[in-house]
């Protein structure tokens, strides 16, 4: 497991278009389906990935306090599934299902997602205003498996909550830190 940051995509970005599957319900799911009216979250994560476990049940807690508020969510698998096959999208519906994610898991088979919004590792977070400009990208918190520091999802739960009281972001945002996505060949 090679320990890899964020690539911090600029802000001001536009939120690179997908259509994938999703790993639960086995229907294409859009970015124009999950948009918020407040905003949108973009996650890439994966389940083999320590990092991802360590943080998994905090995002399905911020999922869950937040898209009643009118954001949007996602999460998106990139990786070579030939190499990490307990990434493939059956394995990805029982993560979904065994932690209740109540966002779409979509599967991105030909890393072509991935690559638009420049992601390098599970876990990689991406915040859209409500025109789907980048805003946020970065951790989730300073939590690490090992670290002792809890998972609360501080950093992105500051985003989120600057969005819904009209404050401006942090100028200097931290990158995830995780498991690199595997890349086909």
């Amino acid at each position: 497991m090679a320990l890899t940051p964020s690539n911090m995509l600029p802000l001001g970005t536009t939120a690179p278009n997908f259509v994938l599957t999703d790993a639960v319900t086995n229907k294409p799911v859009s970015l124009q389906k999950i948009r918020g009216e407040k905003g949108t979250v973009v996650m890439f994560i994966c389940n083999h990935c320590p990092y991802v476990k360590h943080v998994n049940e905090e995002l399905v807690r911020l999922c869950n306090d937040y898209r009643v508020t009118g954001f949007g969510f996602v999460a998106i698998s990139s990786n070579d599934i030939d190499k990490y096959p307990e990434d493939a999208p059956k394995k990805m519906w029982e993560t979904a299902r065994k932690y209740n994610y109540p966002f779409p898991y979509l599967y991105d088979e030909d890393q072509e997602v991935a690559r638009a919004y420049d992601a390098a590792c599970t876990p990689d977070f991406y915040l859209f205003d409500d025109e789907l400009k980048l805003i946020y990208r970065g951790q989730l918190d300073n939590s690490r498996p090992g670290n002792g520091i809890p998972v609360n999802g501080r950093d992105l739960r500051e985003a989120l909550d600057n969005v819904l009281n009209n404050n401006p972001q942090r100028k200097e945002q931290k990158p995830s830190m995780g498991c690199n996505i595997k890349w086909k060949d």
